[in-house]
């Protein structure tokens, strides 16, 4: 393929790429702290992390000890951007970079593959907004912002350098993408591979000549592996299951961009499974090999993989995003010259990423407002105060996300207290919980509240869940551990006075107790 002999439309302007990845941002600016779902619980154990060696209240219930494991992306890079921003600040700007570094890698995978960034691949913009990011896998996002970006680098390599110096490149760079998450690394392994069997399939050679020199040229990307096994190793308790739910594989692929609305979000998915379907059938576009079947592979593993595993929930689901962006990345004209047909759907392309850019930026100033008017029970509780925190979820899919699940975990980083929503999975997380007073509303997820249904539904399951209501927990819990209770839209919940809890603040779905006696 011939590079730069024809000129550039505007939708493969740099100047004009570039505006994009920054526009991209737009959702991230105006909220305090960017309203992912897990995000609040994460900052909690930045602050945790970041006390150790310090007089902190903290201390009295929580530890922390490094490790090397392969989920360790923005804990590390919060340690400068705390020194330099403050916590919350740096967090958020950390947050905000991971948009425009994905939406970057998508360009220049597009670049390297078609010579040019076909203007299909806007289509892929809105889907940095996807369901992982949104929950606040933040980890896992930013893994797969440079795995994108990796890939995109072997890709320029396998034009303008020899073997052996990529292969040198390759080895430090697969491990900062296993550092910043193990699964982006998994991504970037699988891409690779998948890519070089097609370009070796190309040359003539056999499917199975081409899948070992594959092999062979993906070598440099192994070395994580070895990290990975002695990681694993000694957390081989953490729990893995939940294979083969078709349905919650459909489910998944639909709530790719799950954020607010299921309108909206559902048919911006459908949108972009139509043009990907246009790409087999329509004379005037195809799907690049090189990157169809790399998707390809991302799905069979979608499939294959369980809903949670090593105990990180949603493995499969993190997925999905991912194999419609290397789908959609794949499609280009197979007419490479300028025509009015391709300038149109560049501007409808920048309709929808417009109109999703604008529905999250919107979604997110909506969540602010939420926390802001639920973190108002913050004033009532001082600092180094232990709280337990009960919030309502669902047991059936429900299309808003739960943006107030992790709420409770303000009170960590802006009270220094206690809240039991810690992450405690083993090799996942580097905190330990040492308030075994506080049992069994100890860590995540004894702050979950469900309707009476919901309870009723897990007992009739043979090793289902142990679900409580929010009256349930306010029962069971033990009084002399706690000094606060802070219900943030509980489930299953009967507004009445209650022996030994003080009604202190209440709002239309929140409230908060304290704790005065058994």
């Amino acid at each position: 393929m011939q590079r730069g002999t024809i000129d550039r439309p505007w939708f493969d302007n740099r100047t004009f790429l570039l505006l994009i990845a920054l526009l991209s941002t737009a959702p991230l600016l105006w909220p305090h702290i960017p309203p992912l779902v897990d995000l609040p619980g994460h900052i909690g154990r930045y602050r945790i992390q970041l006390d150790q060696g310090a007089p902190s209240e903290l201390h009295k219930y929580f530890s922390f000890q490094w490790a090397l494991i392969g989920n360790l992306g923005v804990d590390l890079l919060v340690i400068p951007a705390a020194a330099a921003f403050g916590l919350e600040a740096g967090s958020k700007l950390i947050v905000i970079l991971i948009a425009p570094l994905t939406v970057l890698g998508i360009f220049w995978t597009a670049r390297e593959v078609h010579g040019r960034v076909p203007p299909t691949t806007l289509f892929a913009v809105p889907f940095v907004y996807g369901l992982p990011f949104n929950y606040g896998f933040v980890n896992f996002s930013l893994s797969m912002a440079l795995a994108l970006l990796a890939f995109a680098l072997w890709l320029r390599l396998e034009r303008t350098s020899a073997a052996r110096p990529r292969a040198a490149l390759f080895v430090p760079i697969s491990c900062l993408v296993w550092l910043a998450h193990a699964f982006g690394w998994g991504v970037l392994a699988l891409m690779v591979w998948s890519s070089e069997l097609v370009r070796l399939r190309d040359q003539g050679r056999t499917w199975l000549n081409a899948a070992g020199g594959a092999s062979i040229s993906s070598l440099p990307l192994g070395v994580p592996l070895l990290l990975m096994i002695a990681w694993r190793a000694g957390h081989a308790g953490a729990i893995t299951t939940g294979f083969f739910n078709l349905h919650w594989k459909v489910f998944y692929l639909i709530a790719s961009l799950e954020d607010r609305w299921l309108l909206i979000d559902a048919v911006s998915v459908a949108a972009v499974i139509v043009l990907i379907s246009a790409a087999i059938f329509d004379r005037q576009l195809q799907l690049s090999r090189r990157l169809a079947i790399p998707a390809s592979v991302l799905l069979i593993i979608f499939l294959l993989l369980p809903v949670r595993m090593f105990g990180s929930v949603y493995a499969d689901a993190r997925l999905a995003p991912f194999i419609l962006i290397l789908a959609v990345v794949a499609v280009r004209f197979r007419d490479r010259t300028p025509s009015r047909t391709q300038n149109r759907l560049a501007l409808v392309a920048c309709l929808f990423v417009g109109f999703r850019l604008i529905a999250n930026t919107v979604s997110f100033a909506m969540a602010d407002a939420e926390w802001g008017r639920q973190l108002r029970a913050l004033d009532h509780i001082p600092e180094g105060a232990r709280v337990l925190s009960l919030v309502g979820l669902s047991c059936d899919a429900v299309w808003p996300l739960p943006r107030h699940s992790q709420l409770g975990a303000f009170v960590i980083f802006r009270k220094n207290g206690f809240a039991n929503e810690q992450w405690q999975i083993p090799g996942a997380q580097l905190i330990r919980v040492h308030d075994p007073e506080a049992e069994p509303f100890l860590i995540e997820p004894s702050e979950a509240t469900y309707a009476e249904s919901c309870v009723l539904r897990a007992r009739e399951l043979q090793n289902g869940p142990k679900l409580r209501t929010a009256d349930q927990a306010l029962e069971q819990f033990p009084r002399h551990a706690f000094d606060f209770v802070w219900l943030v839209e509980p489930n299953g919940f009967t507004d009445r006075p209650r022996q030994g809890l003080k009604l202190l603040w209440a709002d239309e779905d929140s409230r908060l107790y304290r704790v005065t006696g058994g």
